[in-house]
């Protein structure tokens, strides 16, 4: 049986997963490291949004960030995370 603390933690995972924006940035970052600027030009928001989706992301350690210079790259910083989102969607095109 799962702890009080996992299942909480859990909770709050799938909770920043259920925003389409966050899973755009996850897939875009599927491939490797990009910047905010290229991340805001693949998914068409603003460098603001996704500023803003990037630090909830950091806070649940989905993304890590690493500077070159001036520049915010940001990169998957758990794998497993994207091995979730495959299945997810492989329930999903499944059950269409």
């Amino acid at each position: 049986m799962l702890s009080p603390d996992l299942v909480h933690s859990l909770a709050d995972t799938f909770r920043v997963l259920g925003d389409p924006t966050r899973v755009r940035i996850l897939d875009a970052l599927r491939d490797g490291e990009l910047c905010v600027q290229d991340l805001a030009a693949r998914i068409g928001l603003s460098e603001s949004a996704v500023s803003h989706q990037l630090r909830l992301l950091r806070t649940m350690r989905l993304v890590r960030v690493r500077r070159d210079g001036r520049l915010a790259i940001y990169a998957v910083d758990d794998h497993h995370i994207l091995e979730l989102l495959e299945q997810a969607s492989t329930h999903v095109q499944e059950g269409a």
